[in-house]
């Protein structure tokens, strides 16, 4: 990162970082009630989207609310057949989905094989396509530094927006910043840059944007935006 852009980052307010932030619920357990609790939470903290599991849609969000919705596809293993997660996003379109977070198989990737994982991307981005945003997850700490600037290319030759660190499930870990920055460095400026998986503080979340996402994906978002206030940050 430069300078100058962890200055910019250092001074946003927990305003600014909540509309980086998908607020996320991915809990096995979670109910119904639990995602119309995370909606109103999301607005009230002012996020830019939430994100949730397939089987949760519809998700009612009130027509005057300036919030999207994003869901999973083949998650959070990536292990389903490209047929079946073309199946899945689409659904999830139907049902009133703003964006798709899939999953590659990492093991295709591990095996050097970044055609099927550009095919795999490919055949969501057709069952999902534009306006539909298309976030793709390589479980960057899989991965070395050759596979994620490998996959992140599959995900711009395959007609994706954003390329995502983590699922947050794999237990290698989530977001780092050096992942961040080689992926913002591999996509070049104008591709989307998801940090997800392990972002629990507002520094962090600053790091993560100066290293170069442009999207947060934060399940305790209101303990995260709360921390800049009780370290003497600006309020929200």
């Amino acid at each position: 990162m430069t300078g100058s852009a962890a200055e910019a980052a250092a001074e946003l307010t927990p305003t600014e970082v909540a509309r980086y932030i998908d607020h996320t619920l991915l809990k096995p357990e979670a109910t119904h009630a639990d995602v119309a609790a995370l909606v109103a939470e999301a607005i009230e903290l002012g996020t830019y989207s939430v994100c949730v599991s397939p089987s949760m849609l519809p998700v009612e969000v009130p027509l005057e609310a300036d919030l999207k919705v994003a869901v999973v596809c083949g998650f959070p293993s990536g292990k389903h057949s490209s047929t079946v997660k073309a199946v899945e996003a689409a659904e999830a379109v139907k049902l009133g989905a703003d964006e798709i977070d899939m999953v590659i198989d990492v093991g295709a990737a591990k095996e050097g094989r970044f055609d099927a994982v550009r095919s795999d991307i490919a055949a969501v981005r057709a069952a999902a396509p534009r306006p539909i945003v298309l976030k793709v997850i390589i479980e960057s700490a899989v991965l070395s530094d050759d596979e994620i600037v490998a996959v992140c290319r599959a995900a711009v030759d395959a007609d994706a927006d954003f390329v995502k660190t983590s699922t947050g499930f794999h237990p290698a870990g989530g977001a780092s910043e050096h992942a961040v920055w080689l992926m913002r460095e591999t996509v070049g400026p104008d591709f989307g840059v998801k940090a997800s998986g392990g972002v629990r503080t507002i520094e962090q979340a600053r790091a993560m944007i100066a290293a170069g996402a442009t999207r947060l994906g934060v399940s305790g978002t209101r303990a995260l935006l709360a921390g800049a206030a009780a370290a003497g940050g600006s309020s929200y």
